[in-house]
């Protein structure tokens, strides 16, 4: 009973991970072709907001994920397992230097408060409204989109079918 339910709110948590990271999702699509610098930093503003609640179901996914795994002790034999965890590191290495690292560099040059490499830094003189043009061209919605979602129906299907 206990692994039903460690593996429920494992199931939750994905849900709801991709319930707050759709709207940075939403957001690399609108913003690559977005020509108001207000409304950029509005769409910013909006993504930054679903952060809260997509490290907190992030952190539930590994959580419960490897409760579910310590439940049942023999999985940690196989390699299914291990190629799942391995995939979302680099899921989260790929977001940070795809999705992050971008998506800082815009709020620098819109004059917004931004990150780098997780470190806060304060908003700094706007640059203009080129140059930002310019930054929100490389983002790069679709390869996001196959990272994220490519990488968790990999995890997925390892789950599932668990092939080796």
């Amino acid at each position: 009973m206990l692994y039903q339910l460690v593996v429920f709110l494992y199931v939750v948590a994905v849900l709801g991970y991709l319930l707050a990271h759709g709207v940075s999702a939403s957001v690399s699509y609108a913003i690559k072709n977005e020509r108001d610098v207000n409304r950029i930093r509005a769409l910013l503003d909006i993504s930054e907001k679903s952060y809260p609640s997509m490290f907190l179901t992030l952190l539930a996914i590994l959580v419960f994920g490897l409760a579910a795994a310590f439940l049942n002790m023999t999985w940690w034999r196989f390699g299914w397992i291990w190629v799942s965890l391995i995939v979302l590191v680099a899921i989260v290495v790929q977001m940070a230097v795809y999705g992050a690292a971008v998506f800082g560099e815009i709020r620098k040059a819109t004059g917004i408060p931004y990150r780098v490499k997780g470190k806060p830094f304060p908003a700094e003189p706007a640059r203009s409204d080129e140059e930002v043009f310019v930054v929100t061209a490389k983002v790069n919605p679709t390869l996001l989109l196959i990272v994220g979602y490519g990488g968790f129906a990999v995890i997925a299907w390892l789950m599932i079918v668990k092939p080796f």
